[in-house]
């Protein structure tokens, strides 16, 4: 990364909007906590974990602004990728079925605008080391971690987070697998766009 992006990291506007969504996402997911009654299904929802994960990355990104370690990067990336999954994912198969999110602006903040935010990020302050595609495979752990926790407990508590998830729907277990593979390949294919992108833009920038 150049000296102008270490600059750009730290400037008074990146921080200050980084502080303002991680607040944001905060403030929707205790409101919505508020309204749920049960606690265990609300956090099974990858919508709220990955909020989550994006909160701290812009929260810590604001105040503590972490040095630029190849750790941080992959971090960062992380958060961006599983956050623009979430938005794809809701945006193409999700619209008009119930997420338990009970005022529209949690559903959009949610849904629609921190992915957007996530990914204007990443796109104007590249990560400061070039993340071969191979290397980025990491970032599918915990997407398959948590395909494999609600699978599991999905028949446990009679219980999925999502109808593409849940084998009761019409299609079973074959459905519900073709659609993981879609997903997996999408989420491949966005994984390759982003780290290309990075290295094109670090390129550019040195």
């Amino acid at each position: 990364m150049t000296m102008a992006a270490v600059s750009r990291d730290r400037a008074w506007w990146v921080r200050l909007y980084r502080l303002g969504f991680g607040l944001l996402i905060i403030a929707a997911v205790v409101v919505q906590l508020d309204r749920t009654g049960k606690w265990a299904n609300f956090f099974s929802f990858f919508t709220i974990q990955s909020n989550l994960i994006g909160a701290a990355v812009l929260l810590i990104g604001a105040i503590a602004v972490p040095g630029a370690t190849r750790r941080w990067d992959l971090v960062r990336g992380a958060a961006a990728i599983y956050l623009i999954l979430t938005g794809v994912i809701y945006n193409t198969l999700l619209t008009g079925v119930d997420v338990q999110t009970s005022e529209a602006w949690i559903n959009n903040v949610l849904h629609r605008i921190i992915p957007v935010v996530m990914l204007i990020d990443f796109l104007i302050l590249p990560l400061a080391h070039r993340i071969r595609w191979r290397e980025a495979l990491v970032w599918s752990i915990y997407p398959l971690l948590y395909l494999a926790y609600s699978l599991i407990r999905g028949p446990i508590v009679d219980w999925y987070p999502y109808p593409f998830l849940d084998p009761r729907e019409d299609g079973g277990y074959p459905r519900v697998a073709a659609y993981c593979v879609a997903i997996l390949i999408g989420f491949l294919a966005v994984t390759w766009v982003m780290t290309e992108v990075n290295a094109r833009r670090s390129r550019r920038e040195a």
